[in-house]
């Protein structure tokens, strides 16, 4: 509730409009391509490891084999929104949320440049990110979780993920980054800690239970997955021999691409209708 001049609550829708998401999208969009290099690269790195965070906890569900198929993308579905919970609660730049900064492109608040030098920046920080929570996973034992079976599944999820072809991986990632920038919209649209929570939740669980591709989430799984198998993890699952380095990189290249796509696609289409709609209004 907002308060008027003469001390009277007045009410306040408990949203912002889809026009006004876009104006906030827009000038986040200036301050992340305005944003120094180093800090940049270190909000990058704590989105890389948040999204390795919510990887870990999809897997720690995916080591019970005894889950129905379905029970078990639902339940890891929710588990994963962690990772985006705490980037857009917390605070930290993700490569595929910033793809969103294609509205302040269209806008002409920002410059090609300053688009492009951010995705570079942040793409490495979730990287190094991501390979940080890998270690720290490794070290804390997880994969030895339930008699081995995390370790397992580490594997088999990896496997999963290098098993598609280069299209089919893209396809994937358009679809992912289209939910996940549904999910930022609606995180910038809330006005609580508790509507973007919420606001998370069915986009991001329906991503993962549909097995969509997320590039950052993959430089988690992918690492982990390799990590896992060079330890002995997950010997038995069928097409392992297909994981490898230079899977794992074809993997990255189609679902970056791919979520890149996905991105732009939610940002100009709502660019499109909102902007168009402010400027004739």
């Amino acid at each position: 509730m907002a308060t008027t001049r003469d001390g009277s609550e007045a009410s306040r829708p408990d949203a912002l409009t889809p026009a006004e998401t876009l104006e906030k999208a827009e000038a986040l969009g200036v301050s992340k391509a305005g944003m120094a290099a180093d800090r940049c690269f270190v909000s990058a790195m704590l989105a890389g490891a948040f999204i390795g965070f919510g990887a870990t906890y999809f897997l720690v569900v995916s080591g019970d084999p005894s889950l129905p198929f379905a029970a078990q993308r639902a339940m890891g579905g929710v588990c994963f929104c962690l990772g985006l919970v705490l980037v857009l609660c917390c605070g930290a730049e993700l490569f595929t949320g910033n793809n969103l900064m294609v509205t302040s492109l269209l806008s002409k608040r920002i410059k090609m440049g300053g688009l492009l030098r951010n995705w570079a920046i942040v793409w490495a920080g979730n990287l190094a990110g991501s390979l940080l929570a890998v270690a720290l996973v490794f070290a804390a034992g997880v994969a030895d979780m339930n008699g081995g079976a995390v370790g397992d599944a580490m594997v088999s999820v990896a496997v999963g993920k290098v098993a598609p072809g280069w299209g089919t991986l893209f396809s994937k990632a358009v679809m992912c980054n289209m939910a996940v920038c549904l999910a930022v919209w609606i995180g910038y649209s809330a006005r609580t800690v508790a509507d973007k929570v919420l606001g998370i939740l069915l986009p991001i669980s329906f991503f993962v239970a549909a097995g969509f591709e997320h590039c950052v989430a993959n430089m988690f799984f992918l690492p982990m997955g390799l990590l896992a198998k060079a330890l002995g993890c997950g010997s038995a699952v069928a097409g392992v021999e297909a994981l490898g380095a230079g899977s794992a990189l074809c993997n990255l290249s189609a679902v970056t691409l791919g979520n890149v796509v996905g991105g732009l696609l939610v940002g100009a289409a709502y660019w499109f209708v909102y902007r168009r709609k402010a400027a004739s209004g």
